[in-house]
């Protein structure tokens, strides 16, 4: 493990400034943040993550697992422990999370499977895209009655082709947002009435009322500015805080309840994809980053922040 400190950055502006798109209706003043310095601390391994993403917290292992889609490989840290392991995979893998009856579910290619390890064994639930063989599944989150929530993007990253499903174990998958070019999130505010989902093309978290799993409108939540970078994979705290991964800026950032966004935590990687709160007091605050393009030697590793916040416990799959 190295640890380093990083200083705290701060905001001044609002932002969405200068973006014009649909969500300049999310444009919202925020404050001058305070300097202060997290500790971060980087999981020592050897290998680097190409596109490291899909952080899940196991409260039943005390582990942290999350994924290397682009290289097709799933990791686990032992919270007790550091050691980490690996599986390789059968295809691109966006995320894993646990089902409440036992074992895994993950998005393995545009397909979402049971997952089950040593050996590694895949059954498919749910083929929500037949008909959509450019895309591949990206990110997901189970919310507190055990629906899956799940955003699919197109490979390459150059179309409108990427949608929102809500999975469900007696109703199968239902597409419930669509026109996406890269889908990120989602994360779920603490009593489960806001659903907040990216486009990380279009640099804009959008938020939706959710009641009983259904969707109100989709509505522009926050618009990254130009200097913000692009907001990836996010979770919420314990207070409805949000916080995103900055792709290209290298830092992670916690918005309030409002949209404001608070503070920033500058990390030694630029392209950071997902953060998690993790450990049996919530307390730590896990991030992904990718060395994808990148002749980077921090890029692609795993970092922890000790942010002084506590996350939200982990939500399972109810099928």
């Amino acid at each position: 493990m190295i640890d380093q400190e990083f200083e705290l950055a701060t905001m001044t502006g609002t932002p969405g400034g200068g973006q014009p798109s649909q969500a300049q209706d999310a444009v919202r003043p925020h404050t001058i943040a305070t300097h202060a310095r997290f500790p971060v601390r980087t999981i020592e391994r050897t290998y680097r993550d190409r596109l490291g993403e899909g952080l899940m917290w196991s409260p039943t292992q005390n582990s942290v697992y999350w994924t290397d889609i682009l290289d097709r490989r799933l990791h686990r840290l032992d919270l007790a422990t550091d050691e980490v392991r690996s599986w390789d995979m059968p295809d691109t893998i966006g995320w894993v999370l646990e089902r409440r009856g036992g074992g895994l579910i993950a998005g393995l290619g545009r397909r979402i499977v049971s997952l089950a390890l040593d050996p590694v064994r895949t059954t498919v639930l749910f083929d929500p895209e037949p008909d959509r063989d450019g895309n591949r599944m990206n990110d997901a989150k189970a919310d507190l009655d055990g629906r899956l929530w799940a955003g699919t993007m197109p490979f390459n990253c150059d179309r409108p082709t990427g949608a929102l499903y809500r999975c469900d174990p007696e109703t199968g998958a239902e597409r419930v947002d669509d026109g996406y070019v890269i889908t990120n999130g989602p994360a779920f505010s603490p009593d489960g009435a806001w659903l907040y989902h990216t486009d990380s093309g279009l640099g804009t978290v959008y938020r939706f009322a959710c009641d009983g799993g259904v969707l109100g409108p989709r509505e522009p939540f926050i618009q990254f500015e130009p200097d913000w970078g692009k907001p990836d994979g996010m979770t919420c705290d314990s207070d409805g805080g949000l916080w995103i991964a900055h792709w290209g800026a290298g830092c992670v950032s916690r918005f309030t309840p409002e949209g404001t966004r608070e503070l920033a935590i500058d990390l030694p990687a630029s392209q950071i994809t997902n953060c998690l709160f993790a450990g049996p007091n919530l307390d730590r605050l896990f991030v992904t980053s990718a060395h994808d393009g990148l002749d980077d030697p921090e890029a692609g590793k795993l970092f922890e922040i000790a942010t002084g916040r506590r996350g939200l416990g982990a939500c399972r799959y109810a099928g």
